[in-house]
């Protein structure tokens, strides 16, 4: 199992048939860019598709990777609603929540819920996206999820099961402590540590608690030192100080950079 990270919560992860794309959004507005984070060069063998909201940096392409591919989807089912008879999905690159999207192969689930896919056994868990602060010089303005915000729209992490091996992830959230007490001693952990200048995941010391109770055997960070909106390091982190507390907590930690990958093969 080889996995391959691309920034944000964007990873390909590659098992015997399966190509697994987490999240295949877009590098967004920096430089006032939509770049594509998965390659497109990865595109066409892609075999699923996993969505945990509908945000643009993890949502936005996933619609033109699916279309590339026949990938099967798998999200929340906020993200889809019955549109006169058809099932829509939350447009990717919609303004608002614009249900507009039909996507071929889709399977949707709810927290705590778990379904069987190709051999797969996926299961929902509870994620809460936090608040998001946009800043242009001396202006600033907070979104913050709700009922009508897309902000963090569908939030949702995945439990992953196959070829004998336990990933979860946790796209963007909150610290939860309670509900997470089912996750024990993943394979691996993908958990989200740039929250402490924007709060919209967790920061360093709050992940740490999280690895700390979950006792996963590897864990990757994700979503810090993005580029995003006008700054190349929109959520900051020290994923060094990261590392040396995970491994002091018996966990193995791998830093990735963009477009590095990690095959259990050297374990």
């Amino acid at each position: 199992m080889k996995i391959k990270f691309y920034g944000y919560n964007a990873f390909l992860i590659e098992s015997g048939d399966k190509k697994i794309a987490i999240d295949p959004g877009a590098i967004f507005f920096y430089w006032f860019r939509l770049t594509t984070l998965i390659p497109k060069s990865e595109w066409d063998n892609i075999t699923h598709i996993f969505i945990t909201h509908g945000d643009p940096d993890h949502y936005w392409h996933a619609d033109r990777v699916a279309s590339a591919s026949n990938a099967s989807v798998i999200c929340n089912k906020m993200m889809a609603r019955n549109i006169h008879g058809k099932v829509l999905m939350l447009g990717p690159r919609d303004k608002g929540l614009a249900f507009t999207t039909e996507f071929a192969n889709l399977h949707t689930l709810s927290v705590d819920e778990t379904i069987e896919i190709d051999d797969m056994s996926i299961t929902g868990i509870k994620t809460t996206h936090g608040e998001l602060v946009f800043k242009w010089g001396p202006f600033s303005k907070t979104l913050k999820p709700g009922t009508d915000e897309r902000i963090g729209w569908g939030a949702i992490g995945f439990e992953i099961k196959l070829d004998g091996k336990t990933i979860v992830n946790l796209g963007d959230t909150l610290l939860h402590v309670k509900e997470w007490q089912t996750i024990y001693e993943p394979d691996v952990l993908m958990i989200p540590i740039g929250g402490k200048t924007v709060h919209n995941t967790m920061d360093v010391e709050e992940a740490i608690q999280a690895v700390k109770n979950i006792h996963p055997k590897l864990v990757i960070p994700c979503h810090y030192n993005c580029p995003a909106f006008f700054t190349k390091t929109y959520n900051p982190a020290d994923d060094a100080l990261f590392k040396r507390e995970v491994e002091k907590a018996g966990s193995k930690c791998v830093i990735l950079g963009a477009g590095n990958s990690f095959d259990f093969a050297d374990e």
